[in-house]
């Protein structure tokens, strides 16, 4: 089977998600894989109310689709794109 990688959208960032079982809640999810990166210093220091303002501007993605906070996260690879960063 073949890992399809959707295009990342322009003036965006990525996060690559990877997990061993699925979770109930993206914004716990995506809100540690923020804290643990290095790439974009800007969402590594990211107040709470600025994630959850991203979440209420569309500007999370997954799979070119909008995310909501609630949003659950499948087992495996996972691309999340957040746009403007």
């Amino acid at each position: 089977m073949e890992n399809h990688i959707p295009p990342r959208p322009p003036k965006s960032f990525r996060v690559t998600l990877e997990l061993y079982r699925s979770e109930k809640r993206l914004d716990v999810v995506l809100l540690a894989a923020l804290r643990n990166q290095k790439e974009n210093l800007n969402l590594f220091n990211i107040t709470r109310t600025t994630f959850k303002q991203l979440f209420l501007d569309g500007r999370i993605l997954i799979k070119g689709q909008r995310a909501k906070v609630s949003s659950g996260v499948a087992k495996g690879t996972t691309y999340v794109d957040i746009l403007g960063y």
